[in-house]
């Protein structure tokens, strides 16, 4: 009989797992209340995600109001700057037309944008989306203050309706970008899952815009009506511009 005591296994030592490492919390300046125009401003410009977090919040509706007021003032800051170049009826209808043609696209565009956020698996609310979308309206109009000193040079040293209206597409194309830009962080700190519809919705946005220059035209130069009486397309109404 073999009395060779049983091999022993040796322990394995099995390493704690850490557990995971919990999110950060949010930070208490992006927490702080926007307490009027000059706050929202500022925070536009250096701390955008506090105002996509004061937008969460029950009393949205106080800094929605905000970003339309100093939407509609900027715009019409820039409106005056663009009617400077023909003068006379334009100083006060290139404003109002400005302002009323982004509200209006942003009205006319806020159901699709709502319908593809829910589709893309953002637990957004009506709100939500437009506070979203007035602070891409109110960073647009912001940057194109600040491109207005700009224009009305060329509005001063030039004649041409099409250099002119071609300055101002580029400004507003640049401005679109950084309000498209916080559009898209909004929606993604809003749990959208997929992009696609977003990005569908940032195409007929700039469409619409870009069918407002003509729906409201003119707002560079002059015309026999304040309002056009002929129904055209942009792309044609640009090329008859150029010719």
């Amino acid at each position: 009989m073999n009395d060779t005591p049983p091999a022993t296994v040796p322990p394995i030592n099995i390493a704690p797992v850490a557990p995971p490492a919990a999110p950060p919390g949010p930070i208490p300046e992006e927490q702080a209340p926007i307490g009027g125009l000059t706050d929202a401003f500022e925070s536009l410009l250096r701390r955008p995600r506090r105002v996509m977090c004061q937008l969460r919040q029950p009393d949205a509706g106080r800094l929605i109001r905000l970003l339309l007021t100093l939407t509609l003032g900027c715009a019409a800051i820039y409106g005056l700057v663009a009617g400077t170049f023909s003068g006379g009826t334009q100083l006060w209808a290139a404003p109002v037309k400005i302002a009323g043609g982004l509200l209006g696209a942003a009205l006319i565009c806020l159901p699709s944008l709502h319908i593809f956020a829910c589709l893309g698996g953002s637990p957004a609310r009506l709100s939500e989306t437009a506070g979203l979308v007035s602070g891409l309206l109110a960073l647009m109009t912001i940057l194109l203050v600040g491109f207005a000193p700009v224009a009305w040079v060329f509005s001063q040293s030039t004649e041409s309706v099409a250099a002119i209206g071609a300055l101002h597409l580029v400004f507003a194309s640049v401005a679109l970008f950084f309000g498209l830009r916080f559009l898209v962080a909004g929606f993604a700190g809003l749990g959208v899952q997929s992009r696609a519809g977003l990005n569908v919705w940032i195409v007929v946005f700039l469409l619409v815009l870009l069918q407002m220059t003509t729906a409201l035209r003119p707002i560079v130069g002059t015309g026999d009506t304040i309002l056009p009486t002929q129904k055209k397309f942009f792309v044609v109404h640009w090329t008859d511009c150029l010719q």
